[in-house]
């Protein structure tokens, strides 16, 4: 290969180079917690966006980025129910009933197609959920 042609192979290298540290720079800051966003809020987020993979990827992710000594926050999920991320909401925890909507045709209560905006957290390390929340395991079943 000539001089011309190993310069326009660098800079093609280069021109990829960019690209990648780019689109690793947008997806970091699509994938990042909002800010003041509890975990919950997060995960449902991610989880309406993204979808489920069948493992705490969403709480992990929330873990890494806002409270690495919190090694536990994957067991208290799990402790709640939830092995998986959909698993949080469908065993652990539910929208607190003032965030309920009322169903037209069968006059019950339901979860909104889209969660509240996140009440969310004092201090942002915190992996605790905020106020649009509540634990499951609160009340007895059948209760709404």
């Amino acid at each position: 290969m000539d001089s011309a042609g190993m310069e326009g192979a660098g800079a093609a290298r280069q021109v990829v180079r960019d690209a990648e540290e780019y689109l690793q720079r947008v997806v970091a800051e699509v994938m990042a917690p909002h800010p003041a966003e509890c975990v919950l809020c997060y995960i449902a987020r991610m989880l309406d966006e993204h979808g489920c993979d069948e493992t705490l990827r969403w709480a992990g992710r929330f873990r890494e980025l806002r409270s690495p000594r919190a090694t536990a926050l994957e067991s208290r999920m799990q402790a709640a129910g939830g092995f998986c991320d959909c698993e949080v909401f469908s065993n652990g925890y539910r929208l607190r009933r003032e965030h309920l909507e009322r169903d037209i045709h069968t006059d019950e209560l339901r979860e909104p197609d889209r969660p509240p905006t996140c009440a969310g957290v004092g201090r942002l390390d915190s992996t605790k959920p905020c106020t649009v929340w509540e634990s499951r395991r609160r009340r007895s079943p059948g209760c709404w």
